[in-house]
């Protein structure tokens, strides 16, 4: 794959971490404008060369930087407002959908101690998510808006209210409208801590770690649905607007949709434990009503998953088992890796879909980077950066470097074969002098057509850093 080169041309600094950078025509307006939803709650657009604000929420997103009561995170917190989505009618209809962890929800957590899977002791790999209305970190909310003719947004409605166990795995760009379906396709993780606590993404019957569709265009005459963490605690008319597309998702930073002929690559990138992170991408798929996941498990039979799409988490981290790394006494130079959850590696290793790539915390090729997190993955069809034409564009929070500060996101890209087969990665260079500051990659997003692409960077891991995001295009 070849070495691509692109410069990053500075767009909007010195606002709030950026978790989400979308283009819409607002009504009655005639051009596209770049949409900025911050962790924070305030979404931006710049208009005419300015910054304006298009909505602020921040008095209904939950206290950031903080977890259990008078516990702190040191300010670093993946809860806030993580999705944003203009329906594809916007234009003519004013809606719009978001998704945020709401003010005054916070729980103790789920679990009172730290987790970490022991395979010598199959207590720990079988826990179970007990007292929910009480053991949970927060709340979050997905609702659908409405840009009045006065051009003032007011919500219209809520969508689902979700009880989420811990505070991490909320999803990022975690709101997008399938052009296949038009549906809007909500992609969130598995809950949080590390290795999935309780697995909740491989139990059809739990919310978490799926992405799901839900058909906007149907009305529940549902204002506030209860707070649920489980499809089958829905009320019947909201069970009926939902489908699951994909299950055994750990994190995941949204999905991305590529027009190819007449059909639909999808991109899905899932945020790894220990190991790897990886891309998937897949054309065929077969969403199955949550009122049939809710039928075959009453019935106690397995639903036909034909065509369910099934990452692998927590089985699976990418193309590994998932694993536990240990030092070695002996030799401090060699980890140990022991597979954490052998049963569920091998149970759904024939059922999931192998990754298109994956790249690795510790990659000791030289034309290669150790990785952090992945943050966002869009395809690109544009014609500025020729290299890249046709290929899916993605970014990882922090190079993993033992040198040290300043941090550096990085850039990268792969394309999908035609065989199905893995395929390499290549880093993208960009050429921008960040200086001292260091630079996380934050968030990744494209214009409409997707022939443009915007990078959010934030100089500090903590959302209570206020005033340290930028947004760059990413140019030849």
């Amino acid at each position: 794959m070849k070495k691509v080169k692109v410069n990053l041309l500075p767009i909007v600094n010195k606002i709030n971490l950026p978790t989400v950078l979308k283009t819409a025509i607002l009504p009655g307006d005639s051009m596209e404008r770049l949409f900025i939803a911050t962790q924070v709650g305030e979404i931006i657009y710049i208009g005419n060369g300015s910054l304006r604000t298009f909505l602020d929420i921040r008095p209904q997103i939950i206290k950031l930087g903080t977890s259990e009561p008078g516990v702190s995170r040191g300010g670093y917190d993946e809860r806030g407002l993580v999705g944003l989505a203009f329906h594809p009618q916007f234009y003519y209809n004013g809606l719009f959908y978001l998704h945020y962890s709401v003010a005054g929800t916070q729980g103790p957590g789920a679990l009172s101690k730290h987790f970490n899977p022991n395979p010598c002791d199959p207590e720990t790999l079988n826990l179970r998510w007990t007292n929910r209305e009480t053991q949970y970190d927060h709340i979050d909310t997905v609702e659908e808006w409405i840009l009045q003719s006065n051009g003032r947004p007011q919500k219209r409605r809520t969508l689902l209210n979700l009880r989420r166990p811990f505070f991490n795995h909320n999803g990022v760009n975690s709101l997008n409208f399938s052009p296949e379906t038009g549906k809007l396709v909500l992609t969130t993780g598995d809950g949080g801590a590390g290795y999935d606590p309780f697995n909740l993404s491989q139990d059809n019957m739990e919310i978490a770690g799926k992405i799901i569709e839900i058909d906007v265009a149907k009305d529940t005459f549902i204002l506030n649905p209860p707070v649920v963490t489980r499809f089958d605690e829905l009320a019947v008319p909201i069970q009926q607007t939902l489908t699951v597309i994909v299950k055994g998702v750990r994190n995941i930073p949204g999905i991305s949709f590529q027009r190819f002929y007449n059909q639909y690559i999808k991109y899905v990138g899932n945020v790894g434990q220990d190991f790897a992170e990886s891309i998937f991408s897949f054309a065929h798929y077969k969403p199955i009503p949550v009122t049939q996941l809710i039928q075959a498990s009453l019935r106690n039979i397995e639903p036909d998953q034909g065509g369910l799409i099934n990452l692998g988490w927590r089985g699976w981290e990418g193309v590994f088992p998932t694993s536990i790394i240990r030092s070695c006494s002996g030799n401090p130079t060699i980890d140990e890796k022991t597979i954490a959850y052998y049963n569920e590696a091998v149970t759904t290793s024939v059922r999931r879909l192998p990754p298109l790539t994956s790249y690795y915390h510790k990659d000791p090729r030289p034309d290669k980077f150790g990785g952090t997190a992945l943050t966002g993955v869009q395809a690109y069809m544009g014609n500025a950066i020729p290299n890249l034409t046709g290929s899916v564009v993605f970014t990882d929070l922090a190079r993993n470097e033992e040198s040290g500060p300043p941090v550096r996101g990085v850039l990268a890209y792969t394309r999908v074969r035609t065989d199905g087969k893995l395929n390499d990665f290549s880093v993208i260079e960009a050429d921008y002098n960040f200086e001292s500051q260091s630079a996380y990659y934050v968030s990744l997003g494209t214009n409409l057509d997707q022939t443009r692409l915007y990078l959010g960077v934030n100089s500090s891991m903590k959302v209570t850093d206020f005033n340290q995001g930028s947004v760059f295009e990413i140019v030849p």
